[in-house]
């Protein structure tokens, strides 16, 4: 029997009055058409259904929960529409679906079922932050979310900054937004000031905000982002050695 395809549908990285403006035409156009979707809240993918239009009444549609909470053997009911021929729609609560998110676990089994996956073109804050940092962009590395406990985030940074200054790679990670001010402050307080920080907010809104500045120029004048989606780019700088006589 013909598997379905597992089509991997990117939504705003925040609320939109027109998702015309960052979901390409293509990606609106197969989420409109599919009955089924996997989706971490059936609340916000309803909200963005609602925006694409459906096929069927948006009741009608049949929502799947993924989330950081699902069980290992919860996959195994999930892929089962996909086994039984039907198109499937995988949907991330923002941005692109399997990146840090937990619609990978579902991609991979897809694979080894020998299910076809076809991403679909939308927003990435990871890309569209590195785009806009000027930092390495060929040499880059997204570590997701930093430790939660101070003291082992504190650690977490001083060996990012290393490993970034030594390879010349770009370090880019990210922070619940209700703790992204600590992050800031440790930041701040634990890198050179010759490092290269950037701040990236409500990128692709009406009020994303995007700078890249070395730590010393940070200090007294970091932006609001308290509460607010943010991606964070480090990049160290290699040690100055004194030249040899």
């Amino acid at each position: 029997m013909k598997t379905g395809i597992l089509y991997l549908i990117p939504v705003p990285l925040g609320e939109v009055a027109d998702i015309t403006l960052t979901i390409p035409a293509q990606a609106r156009q197969v989420a409109a058409t599919l009955h089924t979707f996997v989706v971490e809240h059936p609340k916000t993918a309803r909200q963005f259904l609602k925006q694409t239009g459906t096929s069927l009444p948006l009741p009608e549609i049949r929502m799947l929960t993924l989330n950081e909470h699902s069980r290992p053997e919860e996959l195994d009911s999930l892929i089962q529409p996909l086994l039984a021929g039907e198109d499937v729609g995988l949907l991330s609560e923002a941005g692109c679906p399997a990146v840090a998110d937990p619609g990978a676990n579902l991609v991979r089994l897809a694979h080894h079922c020998g299910i076809r996956v076809v991403p679909l073109t939308g927003p990435s804050s990871i890309l569209l932050s590195l785009m806009a940092s000027g930092l390495n962009g060929q040499g880059f590395a997204f570590l997701g979310y930093l430790p939660a406990e101070r003291t082992e985030r504190l650690k977490k940074i001083v060996e990012i900054e290393q490993t970034s200054a030594t390879r010349d790679q770009t370090q880019i990670f990210i922070e619940t937004p209700y703790r992204n001010q600590a992050l800031l402050q440790d930041l701040l307080a634990s890198c050179s000031p010759r490092t290269e920080l950037c701040i990236a907010i409500d990128l692709t809104l009406p009020s994303e905000f995007i700078a890249t500045r070395p730590i010393s120029e940070w200090k007294g004048q970091l932006p609001d982002c308290n509460k607010k989606p943010a991606i964070f780019l480090l990049l160290g700088q290699a040690k100055k050695t004194a030249n040899k006589r």
